[in-house]
């Protein structure tokens, strides 16, 4: 079993454009066009058997509409497709949405502060870290060397205020931060979980084995960040790590599964 815990999935008629932005947003080629059909196809040709799949809102009026196509796409896929709630701190109805969310079966909730353009620990952000907190993860981009927006600092801070939230900070704590993401995450009482997505194209394999081992075998999950990365090239990067059998079975689906309640 292998489960890609990270994945933009959007509607087909304007997926090569979103695509095409997260392009130019990183000046990174993205390799995927972002359609739910590709996202399938690349995951069968690596052998990935499930995908948590969300979409940012930009706007807070986006937040109802990106939703309802995510919660679509796992009714469609119901046995390949996890689907998590998307929320802006603008929205009228947080605890509404979320409460209807969890209620359609979304198992968590993805916010991308610097495609939001909001501080991870802005108090009007906390609407949303206190609907969830004890009920479903956080899935939150972290880190950038360009912006303050996602900090994986503003982050910790969040975490001392909600302890029973579920964290997962993308790209090892901190795409571009690493080191200081490790810094300020690693030891933590109340643990961080991250994802490998977005990391591995950049970091050798080296400091990857050295992440794994501060963050945690039990608290590192497998994810491509399509639709920049194929999923193929991506369990390639894993191999070269050289993981003891029963590390990979952690990393690959048994701490996803366990987190997500699958």
């Amino acid at each position: 079993m292998i489960i890609d815990v990270h994945a933009h999935v959007f509607p087909d008629k304007i997926a090569e454009k979103a695509s095409h932005g997260i392009q130019v947003f990183y000046d990174l080629d993205v390799v995927n066009n972002g359609t739910l059909g590709r996202l399938l196809d690349m995951e069968d040709e690596a052998g990935v058997q499930k995908a948590v799949i969300h979409s940012p809102a930009t706007t807070p009026h986006q937040v109802t509409s990106i939703n309802d196509f995510i919660y679509e796409c796992t009714q469609k896929y119901p046995d390949r497709i996890i689907g998590f709630m998307t929320m802006h701190p603008d929205f009228d109805d947080i605890d509404g949405e979320v409460r209807r969310c969890i209620d359609l079966g979304l198992k968590g909730l993805k916010i991308h502060p610097d495609f939001q353009r909001f501080h991870i620990d802005d108090p009007k952000a906390y609407s949303i870290y206190e609907a969830i907190a004890g009920k479903i993860p956080l899935l939150v981009h972290t880190g950038d060397f360009r912006y303050q927006w996602s900090k994986p600092q503003r982050m910790a801070k969040v975490m001392d205020d909600f302890p029973n939230l579920k964290v997962i900070g993308a790209h090892f704590g901190g795409w571009s931060e690493w080191d200081n993401a490790a810094e300020v995450f690693a030891g933590r009482k109340n643990k961080i979980y991250v994802d490998t997505s977005s990391t591995m194209y950049e970091v050798p394999p080296e400091r990857i084995r050295e992440l794994i081992k501060l963050y945690g075998e039990e608290y590192v999950m497998f994810g491509t960040d399509y639709p920049m990365w194929n999923a193929v090239d991506e369990l390639k990067h894993i191999d070269r790590l050289d993981l003891d059998s029963s590390v990979r079975e952690l990393i690959l689906h048994e701490n996803a599964e366990k987190l997500l309640n699958l």
